[in-house]
């Protein structure tokens, strides 16, 4: 019964902790955070037309991503701009296709606020495919997203695709997002993408450590509020997962910088 919901956590952490490096250094919060609300769309569409809501979800968030990079880039928009009026028009499609689906829509919340309990095999399947895809790409064009994620001017004069490398980026983000939404929901996908990969760039030393460590504490945040929520409900409290997920990334947060702070004082002390 807990295995799944174990095993689907730790997928998601690689694909968090992998692409959630990029997020942190080239600070994308904001744009993963539009992919992921956008989703609600592709979700609503998966019940309109009666096909799965994930599948839906999983096209609307490359379509977004392209969309976000294309105009921000090519039509001088202000990013921030384009990135919320995906952000409200995705939601509200989503909201008026769940509104027009004939019946009731089981396991709606699920996708807002995440219940890994939810999750079946075949998530589980989809979960390890986009992983795989992930990290194959992550693997080719490691040392070009590091270039344009640290100084993308110098990445530019030296010929290297800017905008190509850009987009292909954000669709790694969208297929993360997707990963993300049964772990912790579309409301809390931007708290897990970002958390875990802060506090490993407070102790890491480069990109490949920062990397590595977030993929691990992504998977020590996801099983432990897994297993606490799965607890308290044991006991008559039913805690949300997700929520119980990103409320311990959030203290570690705090712990970690809290700890480096007083680290540097009684270094300079010395």
């Amino acid at each position: 019964l807990l295995r799944d919901p174990v095993l689907a956590g730790l997928l998601a952490s690689v694909a968090c902790g992998i692409m959630g490096t990029y997020v942190v250094v080239r600070r994308l919060a904001f744009i993963s955070g539009g992919i992921s609300h956008t989703c609600y769309a592709g979700i609503g569409l998966g019940y309109y037309l009666g096909f799965d809501p994930i599948i839906g979800a999983t096209i609307v968030a490359l379509a977004s991503a392209m969309g976000i990079g294309i105009v921000s880039r090519r039509l001088s928009q202000q990013a921030d701009t384009v990135i919320g009026v995906f952000w409200a028009v995705g939601m509200s499609i989503g909201i008026i296709l769940v509104a027009l689906t004939p019946g009731y829509a089981p396991n709606l919340m699920s996708y807002l606020f995440g219940n890994i309990l939810f999750v079946t095999h075949k998530d589980i399947i989809l979960a390890l495919v986009l992983d795989v895809a992930i990290m194959l790409v992550v693997l080719f064009l490691h040392r070009e997203f590091e270039a344009i994620s640290y100084d993308e001017e110098f990445a530019a004069v030296g010929q290297a695709p800017v905008l190509g490398l850009y987009l292909v980026m954000l669709g790694l983000i969208a297929l993360t997002v997707v990963v993300l939404i049964q772990v912790v929901g579309i409301i809390l996908v931007i708290a897990l993408l970002t958390i875990p990969s802060a506090i490993a760039r407070i102790f890491a030393k480069g990109l490949n450590q920062m990397m590595v460590l977030s993929v691990i504490l992504g998977g020590v945040f996801t099983v432990a509020g897994f297993a606490l929520s799965y607890k308290l409900g044991m006991r008559g409290t039913n805690v949300p997962s997700g929520a119980m997920i990103i409320a311990l990334a959030g203290a570690g947060y705090v712990i970690a910088g809290t700890t480096a702070s007083l680290l540097r004082r009684t270094h300079r002390a010395e």
